[in-house]
C-alpha cells in the first residue's frame, strides 16, 4: 500500500501563512536545502585539537569556535553563494565532536537541567531519569496526528523515546515515560535504519519524542552521524515499526544533491541543559517545545520539577534570538488558566510574538489525575476533568487579544464558536 500522495506537501494551504516562519525547515523536508548534520559533516576540527586525548574544555572551546564557522557556511548555502557538493566531508568533523561530546557528558550526566552529574556508562547510579547508558525506543512510525506543518500528508516520523526526566501527573504517555523498560533496546545503527525507513517512505521529518528525547541525547547524535551512510544495524528496528508494510519507499523522497536529507524536530519538554541546546543547535532543523506551566508553583506540584520556568523559557528565548524555526506548544488544563495559559502566553507575546503557537484543547486526565485508574490521586482532583468550553474560549479569546500567531495550528479541524475580543 502507498501512502496520501495528493495534495503534496508544498502545494498544502498552511505555506501560506506559515512558510516565512518556517522556510528553512520547509526547504530541508522539500529537499531544496540540506539538513544541518550533512553541513556539520563539512566543517574541520582544528589540527590541534584531538577527539581522544582533548580535554573535555578543549572540546567545548572547539564547538564554540566551530558554531561560528558553521553558521557562516549555512549562511552562504542559503545564500546559493556555495553548494553542499563544493564542500568535502571532513574527518574529524563538527558532527565527530558533537558525538563526542555526548559521550563525555554521559559520563557525569548534564544533558538536562536536573545536573545529576551521575556515570551513566557504569549504571551503578541512577539520575532523575533512572536510566544507564542504554536508550529504549517504544515504537516509530508515520505520525498523522501532530501539526499540520509537521504531519503534511504522509505524516511526521515519529520516534518515541521511554522514560522522562520529569513526572507530569496528568501525563498522557505515561506508559512510556515511567516505565524505563517499555520498548527494545536500541543502537545508534538501528536508530539510524529507523530514520532511514521513515524518510524514503516519505515521512516530512525526523521527530525525536518520548517520554523526552534529551536524557537519550548521545544515542541521537551518535545516530544521527550515521544518516550519510546506510546503516548496518537492521535486526530489531522492525519489531516495532507501528507501520510495517502500509507505504512505499522511494529514494527521491530524501535526497539532496544525492546525499540521504532528513529534517530532524526536537519535540521536547525543553527541560535541557545549555551544553545539551548548543549541540542540538548544530543538528536539529526546526523545534517543538512544550511550555505548560506559568512562573508560579504548578511545575513543581504537578511535574514534580524544579527550576521549570527559568529553564524553559531560557531555553526557547535563546533558539528564538538564534533566529531558528520552531512551533512553541501550550496544553490547556483544567482551573489553570490564571497561573499557566494567561502567563504563558503573556511572556511569548512579549518575547516572540510571531513564533506559531499551538494552544491544544485536548487535555484529559490521565496518569494519577484519572479518577477511573487505581493509579489515581486526590491531590490532583483539579486535574481530573477536561477543561471546559469555557475555560477554551477564554484562552483564545486572551491569545487573540494578544495578537498571537495561533489560530491556523489551534483551530485546524475545529469549529470554533464564540471567539470575540
Amino acid at each position: 500500500m502507498v501512502g496520501i500522495s495528493k495534495p503534496h506537501f508544498k502545494d498544502l494551504l498552511v505555506w501560506s501563512r506559515l512558510k516565512d516562519r518556517l522556510s528553512w525547515y520547509y526547504a530541508v523536508s522539500t529537499n531544496t536545502m540540506p539538513a544541518k548534520y550533512l553541513i556539520c559533516k563539512r566543517i574541520r576540527l582544528d589540527e590541534s585539537v584531538n577527539l581522544n586525548d582533548s580535554s573535555e574544555d578543549e572540546l567545548w572551546h572547539e564547538l564554540e569556535r566551530l558554531t561560528e564557522e558553521f553558521l557562516k557556511v549555512k549562511y552562504r548555502i542559503l545564500r546559493k553563494d556555495i553548494r553542499l557538493s563544493d564542500l568535502a566531508k571532513a574527518r574529524p568533523s563538527l558532527m565527530d565532536l558533537c558525538v563526542e561530546l555526548t559521550k563525555r557528558m554521559l559520563r557525569h550526566c548534564n544533558f538536562c537541567r536536573w545536573n545529576c552529574r551521575v556515570d551513566r556508562t557504569k549504571a551503578t547510579k541512577y539520575g532523575a531519569c533512572k536510566l544507564d547508558s542504554i536508550s529504549r525506543v517504544s515504537s516509530y512510525f508515520h505520525h498523522l496526528g501532530e501539526e499540520i506543518v509537521f504531519r503534511g500528508v504522509n505524516g511526521s516520523g515519529t520516534i518515541f523515546f521511554t522514560s522522562c526526566n520529569m513526572r507530569c501527573a496528568f501525563c498522557q504517555n505515561s506508559d512510556i515515560s515511567t516505565d524505563r523498560y517499555n520498548g527494545i533496546p536500541v543502537t545508534p545503527d538501528s536508530l539510524a535504519l529507523m530514520v532511514w525507513q521513515l524518510r524514503l517512505e516519505g515521512c516530512h521529518n525526523i521527530n525525536w519524542v518520548g517520554g523526552e528525547p534529551t536524557i537519550h541525547l548521545h544515542t541521537i547524535v551518535e545516530a544521527i552521524s550515521l544518516l550519510d551512510s546506510y546503516p548496518k544495524d537492521i535486526r530489531d528496528a522492525s519489531l516495532i515499526n507501528a507501520d510495517r508494510g502500509r507505504w512505499r519507499r522511494d529514494v527521491k523522497n530524501a535526497l539532496y544533491e544525492g546525499e540521504f536529507n532528513a529534517p530532524q524536530l526536537w519535540n521536547s519538554n525543553f527541560f535541557m541543559s545549555n551544553e545539551a541546546l548548543k549541540i542540538l543547535r548544530l543538528l536539529m532543523d526546526v523545534w517543538l517545545p512544550d511550555l505548560k506551566f506559568g512562573q508560579g508553583r504548578c511545575a513543581l506540584s504537578i511535574a514534580r520539577t524544579p527550576w521549570y520556568w527559568d529553564t524553559v523559557t531560557r531555553n526557547i528565548k535563546m533558539v528564538y534570538e538564534w533566529g531558528e524555526d520552531m512551533v512553541i506548544r501550550h496544553l490547556i488544563m483544567p482551573n489553570h488558566l490564571e497561573c499557566c495559559t494567561k502567563p504563558v502566553l503573556d511572556w511569548i507575546a512579549e518575547n516572540m510574538r510571531d513564533v506559531p503557537i499551538n494552544i491544544m484543547d485536548q487535555y484529559y486526565p490521565d496518569n494519577l489525575c484519572d479518577p477511573c485508574s487505581p493509579r489515581y490521586d486526590p491531590y490532583y482532583k483539579e486535574l481530573a476533568r477536561p477543561p471546559s468550553k469555557e475555560e477554551i474560549l477564554e484562552a483564545y479569546r486572551y491569545a487573540k487579544g494578544l495578537g498571537l500567531n495561533f489560530e491556523i495550528l489551534s483551530f485546524e479541524d475545529k469549529n470554533v464558536s464564540g471567539l470575540r475580543v
